[in-house]
């Protein structure tokens, strides 16, 4: 099995992986929908309908470790993370039921909707400011002068962390995304396992600070709650960190690069909503997960053994042409837009989805009123390369 490009399995370290996999995605939902991939290590389920039914089927499908599959970390790195190379053990996201049941109802205490609509306003003000110190300026890279800082400003506030801090916290999250979510040369591997150490130091020591003196903020709610362990609390402030500092603001450039390209900018208010997901559907920001398969799994013609690596490939699942019709053609108005699964579904639905939401929706209405004519610059495109991310490195915008 071939595509017309001679492409016959993943490759994490090429430009296409992440940036135009869609080709190869397609021959694979027509010819072999359960692939095996021996770049990855894992059977890839890519129907829509495959991996709806895989993130709703925890008895097959497991979660416990399914953050954790950096296969690529040498064995020095491994012995230099130790304990800690199994991070993300304990996040919600990598547990069954019913661990996942407590952590869940734990931190959506956190995520109700009164509590997100509330942040609304304090995001959009970090947007107007933002926009206010770039008012002399004609260009700017999008994704490292405009996308992040908002959502990280307004993350890191939202969890407790000093402003004083932020850019220390911002260096690490990208440091220990690139070390348990990129390939990277083994030298490279222990200076971001060093990076990532720290990381969680710094975490652990504001957990500590905030049960000596609680402040109103996402940490001290958190310990708080008798039913978590300290441990579980740092991982869940870390990825909730690293969810605002990486995984919305890359969405967001992600976002902005279509709508530019299919000359979609401004977004009309009306159509704000609609364009988020569509965007979502069309680029996101991940493209999928993993889980362990608990026994054989008999799936479309094809035995998963027991015990197997699987990655549910969302990416796929939102170009599926049996559920979105012309899925390559972006539709700004498309019906089911909505129908993606980039934030996870079911159980595993991103617990701070109202969130993103809310803050790419407010980005698409501050941006486009106050930059309506943003264009793309001269300059490369280029996205990260990434196991199961999508973001892009640069993106070179002016406006008059």
């Amino acid at each position: 099995m071939a595509t017309d490009s001679g492409v016959t399995d993943f490759d994490v370290t090429s430009d296409w992986h992440v940036a135009a996999p869609y080709d190869f995605l397609r021959t694979l939902r027509h010819e072999r929908p359960v692939f095996r991939s021996e770049h990855l290590g894992a059977y890839v389920l890519t129907r829509y309908d495959d991996v709806r039914a895989a993130y709703g089927d925890s008895r097959r499908f497991s979660s416990k470790g399914s953050l954790t599959i950096s296969r690529s970390l040498t064995q020095e790195t491994r012995d230099r993370l130790g304990e800690h190379g199994s991070f993300l053990s304990s996040f919600v996201a990598n547990v069954d039921p019913p661990d996942h049941t407590r952590l869940r109802r734990s931190v959506s205490r956190a995520f109700t909707p009164r509590a997100v609509a509330a942040m609304e306003a304090p995001f959009r003000a970090l947007n107007e400011d933002l926009l206010d110190r770039l008012a002399d300026r004609t260009g700017a890279d999008f994704v490292a002068e405009i996308a992040h800082e908002p959502s990280a400003k307004l993350t890191a506030r939202f969890i407790g962390v000093p402003e004083a801090d932020e850019q220390f916290v911002k260096s690490r999250v990208k440091d220990w995304f690139m070390l348990f979510l990129s390939p990277q040369p083994p030298e490279r591997q222990l200076e971001l396992a060093d990076s990532f150490l720290t990381y969680l130091d710094y975490v652990d020591r504001l957990v500590e600070s905030r049960i000596k003196e609680p402040a109103d903020d996402f940490v001290s709610l958190m310990v708080t709650i008798p039913e978590l362990s300290r441990r579980e609390v740092v991982e869940l402030i870390s990825t909730i960190l690293l969810g605002g500092n990486d995984t919305v603001p890359n969405q967001l450039g992600n976002s902005v690069l279509r709508l530019l390209r299919e000359d979609a900018w401004p977004v009309p208010g009306e159509k704000i909503q609609n364009a988020v997901e569509e965007c979502m559907r069309i680029d996101g920001s991940s493209l999928g997960s993993f889980r362990y398969a608990l026994a054989d799994i008999e799936l479309r013609g094809e035995t998963i053994p027991a015990g197997s690596l699987c990655l549910l490939s969302t990416d796929s699942a939102a170009h599926d042409e049996t559920v979105f019709p012309d899925p390559e053609t972006f539709v700004i108005d498309r019906p089911n837009a909505d129908g993606h699964m980039t934030l996870g579904y079911g159980i595993h639905f991103c617990v701070g989805a109202a969130l993103a939401r809310l803050q790419l929706r407010t980005a698409f209405e501050v941006l486009g009123r106050r930059l309506p004519g943003l264009r793309l610059a001269d300059g490369p495109v280029e996205f990260r390369k990434s196991i199961v991310g999508r973001g892009l490195s640069a993106l070179p915008v002016e406006w008059t």
